[in-house]
């Protein structure tokens, strides 16, 4: 792996030139710009502080950078992991956030090590839309107290939404006016202006001269430090085993979120920059700012499609872009901390309602709905609702054992169409041969043979009694299993017991080699198979 990476090194700054980094710094300062409104709001929305996400986004952009598998992945602090973290806070506190980043950092090396991301490949596309939307519909939900200037209780978005039935809804009008300006300025500003400021970056400034000049009676963001090693960070003595036991599923959901976000967001970069991404590489360097980051008092990170696409668009040439975008990040930290300290946490709040909105892939949903994909519709909207109610790993697991159950439904419904041989098709003027095939009739099968669909499999012997010949023509049936191979041996021996020839034709590799070793071939005997069935009546007439 360090070969790979000192090769991807050599082979980024071949031939850089005064030119290249000046494009880099461009994007990098670029970048920066989308992510300090985004660090800061991801910050206070996982129950942490601003500077936490500032800090984060910081050390990311370094180190991770550094490390990355891809050129163009920008990390940081993102809204998904924001989901996680409100949830442990609420029961270890912040020390508990650390430790089960610390963890999380070292399953993520691990995985890159033994190359398990490519696990990420059997989740299917609904399961992760709905994931994703699911998370969106939790930031947006840990967003309101903020936005309308209310409180809640609870240690989930649905029991901080319940909580205002009997805490009230008393909505501060200045913080919900000002929340709403950000979010009308962000959804009409005009996207080509967005290429040169970002929306984000230039509501929240507006918001903060309206709330300074106009004197607001509302929550901002607070002192910002002016240095990267924040008061409150991973205390190593804090880790005790009881607390540890208990943070390993959360420490499991962030390994399990930060990989499927930092590979997708790299599958998607790479097809735009055309360079594929070193998964493992990535994971490895993801693992490793995790690892660091508890020690800055920095939250979990992982790669952000959103700063990734802005660093891309605004022409990245290497990894550099990153480190640009942190030194970046860095300099508003000690030049504009006084400036930042009074940024209103409503009009952060309005920033990540829009960005809730936009996480979700709307072209995709609307593909699945308006096609009436019923099986992909269930996925998404069981993964979506897991997400909200349980935690982020039980809803992965829940929309994949979705999957495979829809799966197995699907593929129990093999299809076995009979029709009567007919010479005339085969373009056959045999009369011998006519008269061999007058009661022979053949069984297409397709789909595949396993458990789910044995009964079917034994309706052949019943479908084919009225015939003395019987072939069985298997192209379709592109799997079989034990219990699908033992349903057709049985099938077959009773056949051959009442005397029916038996020909097999179109035989998949596949499948043939499960005739093999469940014993069906031998049994037949390999001169019943044939390429086809044309092969196979043509080959009789070869015999006459």
């Amino acid at each position: 792996m360090i070969k790979n990476y000192v090769s991807q090194l050599k082979s980024e700054f071949q031939n850089y030139t005064g030119a290249d980094c000046m494009k880099d710094l461009m994007a990098g300062l670029t970048v920066a710009a989308v992510a300090l409104p985004l660090a800061l709001a991801f910050g206070v929305s996982s129950g942490s502080t601003a500077a936490a996400g500032l800090v984060t986004a910081i050390i990311a952009g370094l180190v991770i950078g550094a490390l990355s598998g891809g050129y163009y992945q920008i990390s940081g602090p993102t809204g998904a992991m924001a989901a996680i973290l409100i949830s442990i806070i609420a029961r270890y506190g912040m020390q508990g956030v650390f430790t089960a980043t610390l963890i999380a950092g070292i399953l993520l090396v691990l995985c890159g090590i033994f190359h398990i991301g490519r696990l990420t490949s059997f989740i299917p596309a609904p399961v992760i839309t709905g994931f994703t939307s699911g998370i969106a519909v939790i930031i947006a939900l840990g967003q309101v107290d903020n936005f309308f200037g209310v409180t809640s209780e609870g240690s989930s978005a649905v029991m901080k939404l319940l909580s205002y039935g009997h805490l009230g809804f008393p909505v501060n009008i200045q913080a919900a006016g000002l929340g709403l300006f950000v979010v009308l300025f962000m959804v009409f500003f005009p996207k080509k202006w967005n290429a040169v400021v970002p929306a984000s970056f230039l509501s929240i400034i507006l918001a903060t001269i309206l709330s300074v000049s106009l004197k607001l009676d509302i929550q901002t963001v607070g002192a910002i430090p002016k240095t990267l090693f924040l008061d409150t960070r991973l205390d190593l003595a804090a880790i005790t085993p009881s607390n540890l036991s208990g943070l390993i599923g959360p420490a499991v959901s962030i390994a399990m979120l930060g990989m499927i976000e930092s590979l997708l967001c790299g599958a998607s970069a790479g097809k735009m920059a055309n360079v594929r991404l070193n998964s493992d590489q990535e994971l490895v360097a993801q693992g490793i700012g995790n690892i660091i980051l508890p020690f800055f008092g920095g939250i979990p990170a992982t790669a952000a499609i959103a700063r990734t696409s802005v660093a891309l668009k605004s022409g990245a040439r290497t990894r550099l872009t990153g480190t640009f975008h942190a030194l970046g990040l860095l300099a508003f930290m000690f030049i504009l901390g006084p400036v930042m300290a009074k940024i209103p946490l409503s009009a952060l709040a309005g920033v990540l309602m829009v960005t809730a909105f936009r996480m979700n892939d709307w072209q995709e949903i609307k593909y699945i709905f308006s096609h009436h994909f019923k099986g992909a519709a269930a996925k998404y909207i069981i993964t979506m609702a897991a997400t909200i109610v349980f935690d982020l790993t039980t809803a992965i697991l829940i929309g994949v054992v979705t999957a495979l159950v829809l799966l197995v439904s699907r593929l129990a419904n093999i299809e076995i169409n009979y029709e009567k041989v007919d010479m005339d098709r085969i373009r056959s003027t045999d009369a011998a041969l006519a008269k061999e095939y007058a009661n022979a009739v053949v069984a297409y099968l397709t789909g595949a043979v396993i458990f789910a669909n044995t009964q079917a499999i034994e309706e052949i012997e019943a479908c084919t009694k009225d015939f003395d010949t019987v072939l069985l023509s298997m192209r379709g049936v592109s799997y079989m299993d034990i219990s699908g191979a033992i349903a057709f041996m049985r099938v077959l021996s009773d056949l051959q017991a009442k005397g029916k020839r038996i020909l097999l034709c179109g035989v998949p590799c596949s499948t043939m080699d499960m005739l093999k070793r469940s014993d069906i071939y031998d049994m037949i005997g390999e001169e019943n198979f044939y390429w086809s069935v044309e092969k196979a009546i043509l080959h009789r007439e070869g015999l006459h």
